[in-house]
């Protein structure tokens, strides 16, 4: 068993102010792989098959969040996004809105780097108390946040994604 070691970079986007290279967003595999994969078994898989190809290039977009872009020797692995809570209640919170990898390349450490990369991110705009949210079916994702050190809040909400009734779990995580 040989693992290959991680050599990855970053490139912080805030498509607000930052103009994105469009050949690195143009040509990337489409991120809805990852999605897919994440909720397989969760959300109806209808709705999982109507994602259109390059949606989530969109979703980067929005002012309202700072995104990170994961490659591996150039090429696209996964992404994270984040900024203040979109919950008011926790405003003063900030929050690690999204995060993505490749199917391949989940169980390699790129993750922890990805989170790492966006609790620091929300570290350096001044947040000391971070929360997420996440489905209550997506056992895999949970284990991860845990193994990060994010603790359940007990609290939650409901969302209906596909027509199907599901639960948020907000997790936190506090700097130290």
């Amino acid at each position: 068993y040989h693992t290959m070691p991680i050599i990855a970079s970053f490139i912080k986007v805030n498509f607000t102010s930052v103009p994105v290279e469009p050949k690195l967003m143009n040509n990337q595999p489409d991120n809805e792989q990852s999605w897919k994969f994440a909720y397989k078994g969760i959300t109806p898989q209808e709705n999982l098959n109507s994602i259109p190809s390059g949606a989530w290039i969109e979703y980067l977009k929005r002012s309202d969040r700072h995104v990170l872009v994961l490659l591996e020797n150039g090429e696209y692995i996964g992404t994270a996004s984040y900024g203040q809570s979109r919950t008011v209640e926790f405003s003063d919170c900030g929050e690690v809105m999204s995060i993505y990898l490749l199917p391949q390349a989940i169980g390699r450490g790129y993750g922890k780097k990805l989170m790492k990369a966006a609790i620091d991110g929300l570290g350096n705009l001044g947040y000391r108390n971070i929360i997420l949210w996440v489905l209550e079916e997506n056992t895999n994702a949970r284990a991860f946040y845990e193994s990060i050190g994010f603790v359940s809040g007990n609290r939650t909400k409901e969302d209906n994604i596909g027509g199907k009734h599901l639960t948020e779990i907000l997790y936190c995580y506090q700097l130290r």
